[in-house]
């Protein structure tokens, strides 16, 4: 049986689910994590995001190619520099998503505190009385 707090969530994540996968695919790799970080900052062209990485070009091209799949970041090629900067809206959601499941544990975390606190006779060790 589904609890009705989680009725709704469970819609919203059906609703977002395809797009956060992908968002969220994106961000498992510390290179891309480390790309998307240094967009936070502001627009950067391909060559400088490259720059700290120990990595060809080509290979930094399928990284970006994933993080605008994912519609974390987009790009504009302006003459022979491509510019890429992060996607505001596409972070929000991954961040809704995280703060929406903080806030159902801390939910759960407050009623086991309530009920502990208002059965101080159980054992607190785990252990059987």
């Amino acid at each position: 049986m589904t609890s009705p707090e989680l009725v709704p969530i469970l819609k919203h994540m059906l609703n977002q689910s395809p797009s956060l996968d992908l968002v969220f695919q994106a961000l498992a790799d510390p290179t891309r994590r480390a790309m998307v970080e240094r967009l936070v900052r502001g627009p950067a062209s391909v060559s400088a995001l490259a720059e700290p990485l120990r990595m060809s070009l080509p290979a930094v091209m399928q990284h970006l190619q994933v993080l605008e799949a994912s519609g974390l970041v987009r790009s504009e090629k302006v003459g022979r520099v491509r510019t890429c900067q992060v996607v505001p809206s596409t972070l929000r959601t991954a961040e809704e998503w995280i703060g929406e499941r903080r806030t159902l544990w801390e939910r759960r975390l407050d009623r086991l505190g309530e009920y502990l606190a208002e059965h101080p006779d159980h054992p607190q060790d785990g252990s059987a009385p």
